[in-house]
Order: C-alpha cells, then sequence, then structure tokens
C-alpha cells in the first residue's frame, strides 16, 4: 500500500507517522508513505497557497492551484483507488471504514488548513471525505496521522499477532475487555481468577461477556441492536 499525504504543514506529519507501527509498516516493505509539502507547489516568489475567501470573512483558504498542481503530479504518475479529504463535513471515520481502506492500494490524502480548501478541489479531484468526530483541529494533518495509523496496522504482516488487529475494540462492534497483566495483586485489587485458571474456553468466554457488558453501558450506540450501522447482534 503507498499513501500519499498532502500537506501546509507537513512537519506535524513526521514524528507520528515515521514512529511506532507506520515506521514498522515502512521497514516490512509493506507500505509506502510518502508526505508532500503543498509550498512546494506554491505559486510566485512566495510560494503563496492560501489566500482570502471569496465573498469576505474571516480566515484564509487553500487555493485550487497549488492543490491541483500537486494532485495532478500525483495522478500522472500512478492510479490511486481514493483521494481522501479529512473535513469535519465527512464521514465519521470508524473501523469498518478502516478494514475497507486497508485493503486498497494507494490512497491520496489531502489535509486541509485554515478555514480548509477551495471547493473546487472538492469537486473535481476528491473521492471521499472523512471527519474524526464532531470537532474542529487547527488542520487535517493529525486526523491524517489518525487515519493512516489505523489503516496500516491492519495489512497482514505488519503487527507482530496477526490476531491483535482482528481482536481490537470495534472489530465486532464491542468495546475491548478489561486488561491485566503482572503482578496477580495490585494495591489490593486482584487479577479476576478466571484469567489465571488456564481454561481457555472459560477466558475467552469472560472476555465476550465483559465486553457486551461494558459496550452495553458505555456505548449504547455501538451494542443497540436497533441500530442500523450494527445489524442484528447475536
Amino acid at each position: 500500500m503507498r499513501i500519499d499525504i498532502i500537506s501546509a504543514v507537513p512537519g506535524l506529519l513526521e514524528s507520528p507517522l515515521r514512529l511506532s507501527i507506520p515506521k514498522r509498516a515502512v521497514e516490512k516493505g509493506l507500505a509506502e508513505i510518502q508526505i508532500h509539502n503543498l509550498h512546494e507547489f506554491g505559486l510566485g516568489n512566495y510560494r503563496q497557497i492560501d489566500d482570502y475567501p471569496f465573498g469576505g470573512g474571516a480566515g484564509m483558504v487553500l487555493m485550487a492551484e497549488p492543490l491541483g498542481n500537486c494532485l495532478d503530479s500525483l495522478l500522472n504518475s500512478r492510479t490511486y483507488d481514493a483521494v481522501i479529504y479529512m473535513s469535519p463535513d465527512g464521514e465519521r471515520f470508524h473501523q469498518k471504514m478502516a478494514n475497507r481502506l486497508s485493503m486498497l492500494g494507494n490512497l491520496i490524502i489531502i489535509c486541509g488548513h485554515y478555514k480548509g480548501i477551495d471547493q473546487r478541489i472538492r469537486d473535481l479531484y476528491v473521492t471521499q471525505e472523512i471527519s474524526l468526530g464532531d470537532f474542529v483541529l487547527s488542520g487535517g494533518e493529525i486526523a491524517a496521522a489518525a487515519v493512516t495509523d489505523a489503516i496500516l496496522r491492519l495489512i497482514p504482516g505488519v503487527l507482530g499477532n496477526e490476531e491483535s488487529a482482528l481482536s481490537d475494540t470495534f472489530q465486532d462492534d464491542l468495546l475491548a475487555p478489561p486488561l491485566y497483566t503482572r503482578p496477580v495483586e495490585y494495591k489490593g485489587l486482584k487479577v479476576p481468577d478466571v484469567l489465571i485458571s488456564g481454561d481457555h474456553a472459560r477466558i475467552e468466554a469472560w472476555r465476550m461477556d465483559m465486553a457486551e457488558k461494558r459496550t452495553a453501558a458505555l456505548r449504547p450506540d455501538l451494542y443497540n441492536k436497533d441500530n442500523p450501522e450494527n445489524g442484528e447482534r447475536e
């Protein structure tokens, strides 16, 4: 998989995407991440990438020409399965979307900045818009890093334990059960006996029971079997 990210502030992406799981995906040859500085496609001597919005109002807007030139350079070099714009207007990101995106080949992610990007780029190039939630960030870089990380960890071979990604929170519309490690007792609190029983069938049953109880209590929107996004729960 190759992910190209277009950013007005590429430094915001360097650390989260050059360490940990993304770094492992790249080092194993399972993914390629390219961060493109939009200023390299800026206009004039000052490499301008933003301007005031037509109609007035506060804030600046990323211009169509620099973004279009950057996108054209990428689209002319290879085929992309999706051109994603990180935007509060987009569909809220969720695990099933991460699963679908992880099965694609090449992706472009556009990071907005200031007040956003020229609408014509959205009309001409963008195939999917994604939001992390109902809040506003200073730019799309943090959101793009989160989406990239969520996608890369699902690629077979990236994680050391192939079961890890499949058993993550939200994979089956359930929150993860409580987790424990050594010591067995800490400040008067003990690990549940079932987890140290060695009875794997009982352990799995306990984990499923706890996952359902936690989801029902903390995220009833996920657990509710009438939620059309979740389908019928067994």
